[in-house]
């Protein structure tokens, strides 16, 4: 009698976890993709993709990196590369051309407005202010993948690379 009462439970108890994570699915799946967007992100690859395949990472190995959502379409991007050099003088404004030209190569960062085209399942920063000025008062339209936890970006034209080089960034949701 016992072992059926446990098994009971036991089978319940699974019905009930299938019922919830079927329930949740359909949740996500009615969520707008902007809605999904929002949150904070953590850096896991930036790397630009040549023409011939190879990869080439442009911010190291192990790049850092913060992405911030917010729901009334405010963002804010920090990409660095890790183990960057300090400045021997530890003032900013004295760095030599080479610290300067290290720490411009090693940063990009930019805020604004982003707007979703969630037919088409693109994002497009509306850029304010961006350590590449160039970038300033511009948008930059990317498509993009949401996976469970996982935001994967094509840049069609990076700032690097020469003609034919797409930048990949991906990104997972801070826990």
């Amino acid at each position: 009698m016992k072992r059926n009462h446990w098994r009971g439970l036991t089978a319940g108890a699974l019905l009930l976890l299938a019922v919830l994570l079927i329930s949740r699915d359909a949740d996500a799946s009615e969520t707008s993709l902007a809605d999904q967007l929002v949150g904070t992100w953590t850096l896991v690859l930036v790397d630009n993709v040549l023409p011939d395949g190879k990869r080439v990472r442009l911010y190291g190995a192990e790049p850092q990196g913060l992405l911030m959502f917010d729901g009334q379409g405010r963002y804010s991007l920090h990409i660095l590369r890790a183990g960057r050099a300090r400045f021997a003088s530890s003032d900013k404004n004295q760095g030599t051309p080479e610290e300067n030209q290290a720490t411009v190569r090693g940063t990009n960062s930019h805020f604004g407005r982003y707007s979703v085209n969630e037919k088409e399942r693109t994002l497009t920063f509306h850029i304010d202010h961006a350590s590449f000025p160039n970038w300033e008062g511009t948008e930059q339209r990317r498509t993009f993948t949401l996976t469970g936890d996982e935001l994967k970006y094509i840049v069609p034209a990076p700032t690097t690379g020469g003609m034919g080089t797409v930048g990949e960034v991906k990104w997972r949701r801070a826990k």
